[in-house]
């Protein structure tokens, strides 16, 4: 094995007895980015020599004994969260030369560990998009298939971590843009509850939706990950502090539910329900779970509410990005032009395309038929998911209702499109934690994922019972 394959907890393991340098880790994952990214195209930026820097001084803190459990060991981040003195384009041509001043929160506190930046990844533009097929720096290909999309938002970050670029990734979540490109590219992603994690420095979509979470090879990694970006942010007045509740599984049956909805729904591929079914069976013979059917019929109207609040919420974030300061500022003859031209240029299609739905929702003669009632439909669908936990303890669904599916063959239908988060969507609407776990492959050698999805604030709960479940 090369050491650029190894967990997190095997490359502290391994620093730690000297079996190698954080240098030779990092020049381990560079070589890995040169041999591959000209071909899957996970990285917009490679920060060789700031990284090549950074892993000789985590080689000093190691010698002096003050190692961490992150010091010396390489990650990357999508290019939608701020990096200091790194460029942070969130794959938009209308940013290309920003280089923010300073980190995002969970940046700041990975960097204290000592661990080292090696790049930024691809995405789809501002995060809209499900294949990464929407980035304005080209499309992310699936390392299991270069014929296929990689998944969105994230797919640099899934990318690089299924290809062994780095070790660990930090991406952010939406509505799916962590846990579907896991999915299509089997590691493992985790969106943790809204507010438990801080969202400064990361370049706002959907402000009531946006989740920042960590792409892993492991779930223990995501729990190590977890646990250090995870607190209350002065600089985020969304963030909570909340106490880890872990899982028990002595005195009683833990409950996990079946979501039949997930199952039933039109287009769902009979070869990943038929995994996901047969991965349910296995666990059913641990004799300390209950397998149980549970009904969420308020899921069918995830998608749209998604959709609707989103974009509403997108119109007005992006509404500050104007080309005047950073990328492609156009000339005109007033600055209305000005704007109009850099906004035109500097952006892709499918952003321009959510940002007309939005505005168009918050308008006046669309804004109760359209925002409001998607907001009420919202908390239909939150009481949904509360009233299924007073009965079960967590959910198991597909995450994705196909494998990856090929580049452009999804593109210009944008209905299947959306659709291709129908899973992942209902507890992003609700800020419930969810995981995806690669739980097998098809015949094809597509990855599979499986999604857990845990009560709100429970994340500690849901990581224990993800490791019971992808060891079992």
């Amino acid at each position: 094995m090369n050491i650029n394959e190894l967990t997190i907890k095997e490359c502290y393991d391994g620093l730690k007895k000297g079996d190698f340098t954080s240098v030779e880790l990092t020049q381990a994952c560079l070589a890995q980015i040169k041999k591959r990214n000209k071909e899957l195209n996970a990285f917009i930026s490679v920060f060789e020599k700031e990284a090549l820097v950074e892993a000789e001084r985590a080689d000093e803190m190691i010698k002096s004994g003050k190692q961490q459990i992150l010091t010396g060991i390489p990650f990357c981040v999508k290019d939608s969260i701020s990096t200091k003195d790194g460029l942070s384009t969130a794959a938009a041509k209308i940013l290309s030369n920003y280089v923010p001043p300073f980190d995002a929160t969970v940046i700041r506190k990975i960097r204290e560990q000592g661990a080292v930046l090696i790049g930024k990844n691809n995405c789809d533009t501002f995060g809209h998009g499900a294949s990464n097929e929407n980035s304005m720096y080209g499309p992310v290909k699936n390392p299991h298939d270069i014929k296929r999309v990689s998944g969105g938002s994230s797919g640099g970050t899934a990318v690089a971590i299924a290809d062994n670029m780095a070790i660990f990734g930090i991406a952010e979540d939406t509505g799916g843009s962590i846990r579907q490109p896991a999915a299509f590219c089997g590691v493992v992603g985790l969106r943790p509850s809204y507010g438990i994690n801080s969202r400064f420095g990361v370049m706002p979509m959907a402000s009531s939706f946006d989740t920042v979470g960590p792409i892993t090879k492991s779930v223990t990694d995501a729990k190590i990950i977890q646990e250090i970006i995870a607190g209350q942010d002065f600089l985020d007045a969304t963030t909570v502090e909340v106490k880890n509740k872990k899982l028990k599984v002595k005195n009683k049956k833990l409950k996990v539910g079946i979501p039949q909805e997930y199952f039933e729904i039109e287009g769902i591929d009979e070869e990943v329900k038929k995994i996901i079914e047969n991965k349910i069976k296995e666990i059913s013979k641990n004799k300390d779970l209950e397998i149980v059917s549970v009904s969420l019929p308020m899921t069918k109207y995830a998608i749209p509410v998604y959709y609707i609040i989103v974009s509403s919420e997108d119109s007005s974030n992006l509404a500050r990005i104007d080309a005047i300061r950073y990328g492609e500022r156009k000339e005109g003859s007033d600055l209305y032009n000005v704007y109009a031209q850099s906004r035109a240029e500097g952006m892709n299609e499918e952003v321009k395309r959510r940002i007309m739905i939005g505005t168009c929702a918050l308008s006046a003669d669309y804004y109760d038929i359209s925002f409001r009632k998607a907001q009420k439909v919202r908390t239909l669908i939150i009481q949904d998911f509360e009233k299924v936990f007073q009965e079960v303890d967590l959910l198991i669904t597909p995450t994705t209702p196909t494998p990856a599916f090929k580049l452009g063959e999804k593109k210009d239908d944008i209905l299947s499109m959306y659709l291709a988060d129908i899973f992942v969507s209902p507890a992003a609407v609700a800020g419930l934690p969810a995981i995806s776990i690669p739980v097998g492959l098809t015949k094809k050698k597509l990855p599979v994922g499986m999604q857990i999805i845990g009560p709100r604030l429970e994340d500690e709960k849901l990581l224990s019972f993800s490791n019971l479940i992808i060891n079992y």
